[in-house]
């Protein structure tokens, strides 16, 4: 604590005074100080890891000696100077992929959205010919609630010129949306398809978003391959 001497001191320097003083109880400063720290560049921003690279490999910039990239999510990587004077550190240039964005998850849309959206923003692996098949050939009428049960559904279907029948829908659905950079592969995952009267369709992730555990550890795989035989960066994810 600081005793009323110590009080009566600091109260009465004058501004002609040293602007920092020792006391027995500890350093004061009489005006508030702002520290300056040091200056950093600003960051760069491209859309692909091959942007990315290219700038690492280019040598346009006088960079340290060691660098850190860090995988942050599944759509954004940036490159990282070591920590300097001041703990922190430069972010010389972030990747940031361009995502789809009319992939709708846990909403119901007409079976005509959901065909377009199937065929404009995900891959042509997994189960999506069939969820196409689906959204193609039902009827206008009602998604029959008989033999529901949580899991599998029926839906009447065109099944040639003039003829209907009753199918199935499949439960649950594996695809792969276009969710990450266009240099790695794009991870498959398990979904639940619902359909109803409209008709309409509708995807619930059912993976827990594990896929983005995969996503950021095929980028990390990419970048390494990559940005072989340069030993000064270290890649985290």
């Amino acid at each position: 604590m600081i005793n009323k001497e110590g009080l009566a001191y600091l109260v009465g320097l004058g501004e002609d005074k040293e602007p920092v003083i020792d006391l027995h109880q500890g350093t004061y400063s009489t005006v508030n100080l702002t520290r300056v720290t040091e200056a950093k560049a600003e960051t760069l921003t491209v859309s692909t890891l091959t942007g990315l690279v290219d700038y690492i490999k280019s040598s346009i910039d006088i960079l340290p000696e060691k660098l850190l990239v860090q995988v942050k999510s599944h759509d954004e990587v940036i490159l990282y100077s070591p920590l300097n004077s001041d703990r922190g550190r430069e972010q010389y240039i972030k990747a940031k992929a361009i995502l789809p964005n009319n992939v709708v998850y846990d909403r119901f849309s007409s079976a005509e959205q959901f065909n377009i959206m199937l065929q404009s923003s995900f891959v042509d692996i997994g189960d999506k010919e069939l969820l196409l098949k689906y959204t193609g050939l039902i009827k206008d009428e009602a998604v029959k609630s008989t033999g529901d049960d949580g899991i599998s559904q029926k839906v009447t279907i065109k099944t040639g010129i003039a003829s209907v029948g009753e199918a199935v829908v499949p439960n649950p659905v594996i695809l792969a949306p276009y969710r990450t950079f266009p240099e790695v592969k794009q991870p498959q995952s398990k979904f639940i398809f619902r359909m109803q009267e409209g008709p309409k369709a509708a995807i619930f992730e059912a993976d827990g978003g594990s896929w983005r555990n995969v996503a950021i550890q095929w980028i990390k795989a990419y970048l390494e391959s990559n940005l072989q035989g340069y030993k000064n960066i270290k890649i985290i994810a």
